[in-house]
């Protein structure tokens, strides 16, 4: 498939502003008018999945953007479209129009839009905006990976007693086999810091950006994990599941970290189970 790798990345950037600034308009009215949440705000999988009007606009105005520039293309998105085919067939777009709803919710900066195009199965071009932060990653297969313009690396951190690492952990927690905390548990004490940020975007383009010196978590969706893993893979990391595979892309599990922590965190980390 022709693909001109700077066309999409112009159109990806573009439709993630765009989203930002709509993101932004409801976020400011979340902050004056604090009903506006209980509004505008719904579940889904459990009280904890939450999704609001922000979340289904923002989406809804990237997938016209993206219908208009790319037709052929298939769009995966978390809140309404889902268009027929294999995800590792012909060219796919992974979307999550507002990846740290709870955040967004609760009014912390730490949210973000996420969006990759996948061809073949194969990460060509991600985009991580995060429009409170003033920070847009972006990434480019073989070309590097960027924020605000400027090249970004992994960290060069190689002992886990020198890591601040990121996880999180499921909506679902007591009702799927391995909600996180063992692993959790099993590292506290041999790391300098752990973070829970609430986006798992943002977790990997902190991870991308040497910020953070590794990243994990179980139970996730594929718009979740697919831009900032191009992030981290373009700055020199290394992404797979926990056990060292390839079904990140899937949502079982992801581990995101430059090579030596990664190594050292594969056996350390136990994926998910059976209730």
């Amino acid at each position: 498939m022709e693909l001109n790798h700077d066309d999409v990345l112009d159109v990806a950037l573009s439709a993630s502003l765009e989203a930002g600034k709509l993101l932004s308009s409801f976020s400011t009215k979340l902050a004056e008018r604090p009903t506006f949440a209980s509004d505008a705000t719904w579940t889904k999988s459990s009280g904890r999945d939450l999704a609001t009007e922000a979340d289904v606009a923002a989406e809804r105005a990237i997938v016209a953007r993206l219908r208009k520039a790319f037709p052929d293309h298939a769009i995966e998105a978390e809140e309404e479209v889902v268009d027929d085919g294999a995800r590792r067939e012909g060219a796919r777009w992974f979307l999550d129009p507002l990846d740290g709803t709870i955040n967004f919710v609760h009014n912390l900066p730490v949210w973000c839009v996420s969006m990759a195009l996948f061809v073949e199965g194969v990460p060509e071009v991600a985009v991580i905006h995060a429009p409170k932060l003033g920070e847009t990653f972006h990434a480019i297969r073989g070309r590097g990976a960027y924020l605000n313009g400027q090249r970004i690396h992994v960290s060069p951190v190689t002992e886990l007693s020198e890591c601040v690492l990121a996880t999180g952990f499921p909506y679902r927690r007591g009702e799927l086999g391995n909600d996180n905390r063992g692993n959790f548990n099993d590292l506290f004490y041999d790391i300098r810091g752990i973070r829970r940020m609430g986006s798992a975007a943002i977790d990997l383009a902190y991870t991308a950006a040497g910020r953070l010196d590794g990243y994990w978590e179980l139970h996730l969706k594929s718009h979740d994990v697919a831009a900032g893993a191009l992030l981290v893979r373009e700055a020199g990391g290394v992404v797979t599941d926990v056990d060292g595979g390839e079904s990140w892309l899937d949502g079982v599990s992801i581990l995101a970290a430059p090579e030596p922590i990664h190594r050292a965190l594969l056996p350390r980390l136990q994926g998910p189970t059976s209730p």
